[in-house]
C-alpha cells in the first residue's frame, strides 16, 4: 500500500507523535495552520469518511475523544479549538486515510479560508 499515513503507522516514515494507543496515533502536522495542529489517524486504513462503515463508528468517536484529550493536555480545551475531517478533493483531502485535524492555540475565524467559491 502506498499510503503516507500507513507508512507513518508502520514507522517507515518518521513523525512527531504526540499520542498513541491501540486504536489511533496522533502526530504534528508538517504544515501547521495553527500553533497546535495535530493529525489523529486510526490504525485501521479507511480511505475517506464516505468509506466509514457501521463497525467503524466507535473508532471515529474515539478519534474525536482523543482530540479532546490532546486539547486538554495542550492547555487550550477551555479556550476552544477546531476539529476538521476533509473528504475527497473538493473537501481538501490530500491523503486518502481518514484523519482528524486538531487546531488550537489561537482564535479561529470563520469562514476558515477567504477564497473565491467555484462557479459552475
Amino acid at each position: 500500500m502506498d499510503c503516507l499515513f500507513c507508512k507513518i503507522l508502520n514507522q517507515e516514515i518518521p513523525a512527531q507523535i504526540v499520542y498513541e494507543d491501540d486504536k489511533v496515533i496522533a502526530f504534528n502536522d508538517i504544515n501547521p495552520e495553527a500553533p497546535t495542529h495535530v493529525l489523529i489517524i486510526p490504525r485501521k486504513h479507511i480511505a475517506t469518511i464516505n468509506d466509514i462503515e457501521a463497525q467503524d463508528c466507535e473508532l471515529v468517536g474515539h478519534m474525536v475523544a482523543t482530540a479532546a484529550k490532546i486539547a486538554k493536555q495542550a492547555g487550550f480545551a477551555d479556550d476552544g479549538y477546531r476539529t476538521v475531517f476533509n473528504c475527497n478533493e473538493d473537501g481538501g483531502q490530500t491523503v486518502y486515510h481518514i484523519h482528524l485535524h486538531l487546531l488550537g492555540g489561537k482564535p479561529m475565524g470563520w469562514p476558515p479560508y477567504q477564497e473565491k467559491l467555484k462557479t459552475a
